[in-house]
């Protein structure tokens, strides 16, 4: 090798290992997900008659993109009825009068502000038995397996083999023609 090429290898190294520093820094507070900090029903609570509306309140607002929640009794049917809503930190979906006494899962996926997917499980349990009428069996209802939104590493990946090739087009693209004239 060259003194001229141990040069240029030396300077991108450098340069690569400050660009790699100041994403990592900057990617710092973007890594953090959206987590639940309460719910309505309150997880593990003992009720005498279930909530109109279910609710699962986040540290922070929520993206409205592709919200799933669903409540299932403890007979396997779906006792949530229509769609989600997303409201700032809160997700929620209407339940109305529920059925069976036992044990309800509330099973929720949202997208965080920063781009990624959060998805997890409340419970509740229903002590009185009551007269709502169930929807369809859980495993019936399809459609809530996808995910949300592009997760914020792909954007990140996608900058930075961007910003490599630009970078080694700078400190070597126009040297390596200079060189190959020199010859």
């Amino acid at each position: 090798m060259t003194d001229r090429t141990t040069r240029w290898g030396r300077r991108f190294a450098l340069v690569a290992t400050l660009i790699m520093v100041a994403l990592g820094a900057a990617t710092g507070p973007a890594t953090a997900h959206s987590a639940v900090v309460g719910s309505e029903p309150a997880d593990g609570a003992t009720v005498e008659v279930g909530p109109q509306r279910a609710t699962i309140t986040f540290n922070e607002p929520l993206q409205p993109n592709f919200p799933a929640m669903t409540v299932v009794g403890p007979d396997g049917n779906l006792w949530s009825k229509g769609d989600p809503v997303v409201d700032g930190r809160n997700l929620g979906v209407e339940v109305g009068e529920l059925g069976p006494a036992g044990v309800y899962r509330i099973a929720y996926r949202v997208t965080s502000a920063d781009g990624h997917v959060v998805n997890g499980e409340r419970s509740f349990t229903l002590s009185t038995a009551g007269n709502g009428t169930p929807g369809p069996a859980a495993n019936a209802q399809g459609g809530n397996g996808g995910s949300g939104g592009i997760p914020v590493w792909v954007y990140i990946v996608g900058a930075i083999v961007l910003f490599g090739g630009g970078l080694a087009f700078a400190l070597f693209g126009s040297s390596l023609g200079k060189g190959e004239k020199q010859r």
